[in-house]
């Protein structure tokens, strides 16, 4: 390929030689580019240098702004003589045929180039940058007058162009009538201004972002461009969202976002007019602008005015908008909530298991729609049962999911081991190595061994179960517990037996029980449980609904702060 360089002669790289490679140098905002010019009024593929033959040609490809040589717009491919200034927007570039220094080479991907420029920022498909405050006053932006965007919000002035203003209003509210959708309701609103302003040519919707707080390019058209690609004056829209009146600018050529626009240079005038877009409490979501490229027919103060009443009525109705998407996924997000619950339910038993000589009963109440608690009765092979009861740190989605993984988790190594504390080592041991971030499981194991009469527990962290025997109960097994799973992968946990003789009962419980707090921010505690079952109906049938009426009675109808389960068993002696 014949040699030939660009020499950025405006830009943030000012001084750079670039040695150009290949048949084809796209100059282009996006970052595919071989020279990426990182400015919003640049296009995303702007420009094109091709070589044929020797000759190298400068191309604009359909750009926004235009591209010039020697400061002459450019239409098709136009010939580079050696020393030509090619500009695109606010970067320069002087090419060159021969240069004595040194030069970076530009054409593979690796050895694209970013040249950063002003501070355009304003949102597109690619880009949600936050609008920043231009370095220029609206007096630099030809703004000759401006109204209170509130103004019309209580009550038309009908003094001013009343049936202009009542075609208006009624022209926005036939047509939005017809639709619910935001994204369907801001096509409405912009073509219906283009039939109340037939000079129009063209007009955008931008609104903030609730999430960032950046204004984005929500709708966009235009009667000269296929692509409904529209410029933007920064100054315009930041000093309507920061004032909250609506602007008229009857000459935005000295707006440096379009100095370089081929339209302007041809026509020499473009009129605009801005509007902010405020919901019902007077604050700013948005702009309505529109703007015309025609000489003979500028936008007046009158037309501003009726731009404000249609405003008005586009604010309500984006308001509207914005709250009937918002109740849409609130209510698909509520409706997944309850699948999501229903499917945690099905994880739990559906019934307490049946067993001579012994009694079973449980009780579950997340505190959202799903929680992180669980529970389960597994029958073994050898005739023996186990109780588990969790608690997943948190509550939740995020809970939610573990306690799923726990309900596969724990029967593989129930099934693999012969002892409680064998099952909690090897099951803590997956636990540790797998990557659940900071959050830890408490858990308990009792194997009920019918044929002694007797209970094996291991705990890893959990609150200590209940034993009451005759009139008596106490708390059992808080020396043995050990770390949660998932803290320390080494965790070695002890068992202990508890003997059961006819009568005995024992109850399992989460901190939900325990931390059940009044309106005086006391906690129900351990000693108020033990108390209740000390003193509760012998039935564990009886006596668990007794334990929830007082956990109920304590929090003097409070809405419940964390997840709840109880597990219980009772030897009946028969």
């Amino acid at each position: 390929m014949t040699a030939a360089f660009l020499k950025v002669i405006k830009g943030s790289s000012a001084g750079q030689v670039l040695a150009l490679s290949g048949e084809t140098v796209i100059l282009g905002r996006h970052p595919s580019s071989q020279i990426v010019l990182d400015n919003a009024s640049v296009s995303r593929q702007h420009a094109q240098i091709i070589e044929e033959h020797g000759v190298f040609l400068v191309e604009d490809l359909r750009s926004r702004n235009g591209t010039q040589v020697n400061r002459q717009p450019i239409r098709g491919k136009t010939e580079l003589r050696d020393g030509d200034e090619i500009k695109v927007c606010d970067y320069a570039f002087t090419f060159m045929r021969k240069v004595t220094g040194p030069a970076t080479p530009v054409h593979q991907k690796s050895n694209r180039i970013v040249i950063e420029g002003g501070h355009e920022t304003i949102d597109d498909d690619e880009s949600e940058s936050e609008i920043e405050k231009s370095e220029k006053s609206v007096e630099n932006s030809s703004v000759l007058t401006s109204i209170s965007a509130g103004s019309s919000g209580q009550g038309l002035r009908l003094n001013v162009r009343p049936e202009a203003k009542l075609r208006a209003i009624l022209e926005i509210s036939l047509a939005l009538g017809k639709v619910v959708a935001l994204s369907d309701m801001l096509p409405v609103i912009l073509k219906s201004l283009f039939k109340i302003f037939p000079q129009a040519d063209s007009g955008f919707i931008l609104l903030k972002d609730n999430k960032t707080g950046k204004l984005r390019i929500r709708c966009s058209h235009s009667r000269r461009s296929e692509t409904d690609d529209v410029p933007i004056s920064q100054t315009v829209v930041c000093q309507a969202m920061e004032s909250g009146k609506a602007i008229l600018s009857a000459d935005v050529c000295g707006d440096r976002r379009f100095q370089h626009s081929e339209s302007l240079l041809d026509m020499q005038l473009r009129s605009l007019m801005c509007t902010p877009l405020t919901d019902t409490s007077g604050t700013a979501m948005g702009v309505l602008q529109v703007s015309t490229f025609d000489v003979a027919q500028p936008f007046n103060s009158d037309d501003l005015d009726v731009l404000v009443s249609v405003g008005a009525q586009a604010g309500l109705a984006v308001e509207n908008g914005a709250m009937h998407e918002t109740l849409i996924k609130q209510r698909e997000l509520d409706r997944e909530m309850q699948i999501a619950a229903q499917v945690q339910l099905s994880f739990l038993p559906s019934a307490p298991p049946k067993m001579p000589g012994y009694e079973f009963a449980d009780h579950y109440a997340a505190a959202q729609s799903i929680g992180g608690d669980y529970f389960d009765f597994i029958h073994l092979p050898d005739g023996r049962i186990a109780l588990i009861i969790g608690d997943v740190a948190g509550k939740g989605i995020p809970a939610a999911l573990l306690m799923a993984r726990l309900h596969a988790s724990i029967r593989y190594h129930l099934f693999n081991a012969s002892t409680a504390n064998g099952a909690l080592n090897s099951l803590n041991f997956e636990m540790a190595s797998s990557e659940m971030g900071y959050r830890f499981i408490t858990l308990s194991i009792a194997i009920l061994d019918p044929s002694r009469h007797e209970i094996q527990l291991a705990s890893a962290g959990h609150l200590p179960p209940i034993v009451r025997r005759g009139t008596k109960a106490e708390l059992i097994g808080h020396r043995q517990s050990g770390l949660p799973l998932g803290v320390m992968a080494e965790q070695k946990y002890e068992s202990i037996a508890i003997p059961l003789d006819p009568g005995d009962s024992i109850v399992f419980y989460t901190d939900g029980v325990t931390e059940a707090m009044n309106s005086r921010s006391e906690l129900f505690a351990k000693e108020r449980v033990r108390k209740v079952i000390e003193d509760g109906p012998e039935s564990v049938v009886e006596l668990i609904p007794s334990l929830i009426d007082a956990i109920e009675s304590f929090s003097e109808s409070l809405p419940q702060r964390d997840d709840i389960c109880v597990i219980a068993l009772r030897r009946t002696g028969e």
